[in-house]
């Protein structure tokens, strides 16, 4: 038998969640991120559900992209950091990846290269960000020259990337706004701005083209509450077992570091799963699991390959109990929050030691 650790996915949510990002930009074409593996649920089996569905997909680098191309998926898929070197060029060309253009560099590239066919380009310009994308002053040289350039099919898309719009009380996603319509008010062709917070929180942003991505995987990026959340469905749910329970005295303790000591008898439940699985390892004492659908908190500290998690309060416990450690009645965010990151950190690191199982087609 193998261990009980796995990362169920539910393909349905997930097309779900696509469906509400078109009702909240209905007059937005779509480009689904899934970069980073699918933010760690697996690139090809989201892309594969999202291949028929979306207007183009978004991944990384140029490895990512081959991957989903050597799959079978046959949308549009852009770069999102551009090109590294000038050969690759060539191979977006040759597979109809789009490609992101942001510095000088990039743009000379796609100028000198001898491509076998043109390429789709999107101009990326900073607005604040200060990661990528060309100065708002440099905006209309650049998009001039692209336009002008033989290797560029089609439309050039201008688009920009927010700092904050998770802070829906920062001003500053209205500053990157309205530098954004100011810079390209005079620049013809589509625009984009709205990653998965802009599509939720910021109308405004949603343009001709939005760019939704950890939003599709059911989770919020919002750090409030917002009435538009509530139509999300998790796509992962990360889940174990128990594999042993014991009994223990008061002043007795649990785990490496002893870091947890029992204030009353206690029962413990000792559940297969630990950072080796994708479980934060930083996840504090009294971090909640499901046991049987029931809260526990955890107790003492995560273990390689293993957690301990306190079930006194709960009705009988045995080895073989099904424990959920994120999903849908127990938000992942909730769960980076006591381990102080972000749940996009907790996805996106799942090591394939822990599988990922299609439960909903």
């Amino acid at each position: 038998m193998s261990r009980a650790n796995q990362a169920k996915l539910d393909l349905s949510a997930l097309r779900h969640n696509l469906a509400h990002a078109r009702t909240l930009a209905p007059a937005s074409r779509v480009m689904c991120v899934v970069k980073a593996n699918g933010y760690g649920h697996g690139a090809v089996e989201v892309a594969t559900a999202l291949d028929p569905l979306t207007d183009a997909l978004a991944v990384a680098c140029i490895e990512e992209a081959l991957e989903l191309r050597e799959n079978g998926i046959t949308s549009p898929i852009m770069l999102l950091e551009g090109c590294f070197e000038s050969e690759e060029l060539v191979i977006a060309a040759e597979h109809n990846f789009w490609v992101m253009i942001d510095n000088q560099r990039q743009l000379e590239w796609l100028e000198q290269t001898r491509l076998p066919a043109p390429v789709t380009c999107w101009l990326k310009i900073n607005t604040g960000m200060h990661r990528l994308g060309v100065s708002p002053g440099d905006a209309a040289a650049f998009h001039q020259r692209l336009l002008d350039n033989d290797n560029t099919h089609g439309e050039i898309v201008t688009c920009t990337h927010f700092a904050c719009a998770d802070e829906l009380d920062n001003p500053m996603t209205s500053d990157q706004l309205q530098q954004f319509a100011k810079v390209t008010e005079a620049l013809p062709g589509p625009r984009s701005a709205a990653n998965s917070a802009g599509v939720l929180a910021w109308p405004h942003s949603h343009y001709d083209w939005i760019r939704p991505g950890y939003m599709l995987y059911g989770n919020s990026p919002l750090k409030t509450t917002h009435p538009n959340t509530t139509g999300l469905r998790p796509v992962m749910t990360l889940e174990s077992a128990v594999i042993s329970v014991r009994e223990i005295e008061t002043g007795e303790t649990v785990g490496y570091g002893a870091n947890w000591t029992a204030q009353r008898p206690s029962r413990i439940a000792t559940v297969s799963i630990g950072y080796g699985d994708g479980y934060p390892r930083m996840a504090a004492n009294g971090t909640p699991v499901l046991v049987k659908g029931k809260r526990a908190p955890l107790a003492g500290r995560v273990s390689m390959d293993m957690i301990t998690v306190d079930v006194t309060d709960l009705d009988e416990v045995n080895i073989g109990d099904r424990v959920v450690l994120w999903g849908k009645d127990l938000p992942v965010a909730e769960i980076a929050q006591r381990a102080d990151t972000i749940g996009y950190e907790l996805t996106t690191r799942m090591p394939a030691r822990t599988p990922r199982v299609i439960v909903e087609r």
